[in-house]
């Protein structure tokens, strides 16, 4: 079985895996979510905050443990692209659930000026304050930009695990060259879309995984939240991708 590393996106924590964990641990896996710095219990200050802070933590558990599968939600593409980058060698497979997988030079707020992107419901109802600057999202616009699907116990789950999001982040651009760019190019990639997404459009992340080439191609008839509103499906989809050696491309609309 595989080593599985989950990195959460904007205004998360670890906790936001905690209904996708117990599936994939009785499927035999070794499971390790993680708070990103600033967020959660994790306490690095605000004003210390980027992208390469963020991938420099993943960095430093990956290095605890043999290759890794590493999964990323929404920003957390961001994420394990940038850190998959830095060390290669620690990495089995880049798993991106709903997320952002940029291309050299491109930043969060870059992938979301593309066409594909228009319309996103989160860049609409973002709240922006402080300097350094910290995003949050009004309690009343969250159900129907990022969780529509899920039912109100999943719904206000969901919602007691968000907090609000440093936007430097946003800003940094992936930096994918350097002396691993060979061994970062051939990690195998794959992707679970979530058809129903308001945050990162479907046309978005098929434009994202296809340019990437990500195989397998896994789909959930779900919203962005997919953690809440389809946590057995999701924690079906990453063992069906962290159990196969050589996947081939398929979909599933239950993840199967």
């Amino acid at each position: 079985m595989a080593r599985i590393v989950l990195v959460h996106g904007a205004f998360g924590r670890a906790a936001c895996w905690d209904r996708v964990t117990p599936g994939l641990r009785s499927a035999g896996h070794d499971v390790e979510a993680i708070d990103l710095p600033g967020q959660g219990d994790d306490p690095t200050p605000v004003e210390e905050l980027s992208l390469d802070r963020y991938a420099e933590r993943v960095c430093e558990v990956l290095a605890g443990g043999p290759p890794a599968v590493l999964v990323g939600h929404s920003m957390g593409g961001m994420v394990i692209t940038q850190a998959a980058a830095r060390r290669p060698s620690l990495v089995a497979r880049l798993v991106y659930v709903a997320a952002f997988l940029p291309w050299d030079g491109m930043s969060l707020i870059d992938m979301t000026q593309l066409s594909e992107a228009a319309g996103d419901s989160v860049q609409a109802n973002l709240v922006v304050e402080g300097d350094p600057p910290v995003a949050t999202m009004p309690p009343e616009t969250v159900r129907e930009a990022l969780c529509h699907c899920a039912d109100d116990e999943a719904a206000a789950w969901a919602a007691s695990v968000r907090g609000s999001q440093p936007v430097v982040p946003f800003t940094n651009p992936a930096a994918l060259g350097g002396p691993g760019a060979d061994a970062f190019a051939a990690l195998p990639r794959a992707y679970v879309m979530c058809l129903q997404d308001r945050a990162i459009k479907p046309a978005l992340q098929r434009r994202m995984l296809e340019t990437a080439g990500c195989e397998p191609v896994i789909e959930i008839d779900t919203d962005h939240s997919v953690w809440a509103s389809r946590p057995d499906e999701l924690a079906a989809a990453l063992n069906r991708i962290a159990g196969s050696d050589q996947p081939a491309r398929a979909t599933s609309s239950a993840a199967t």
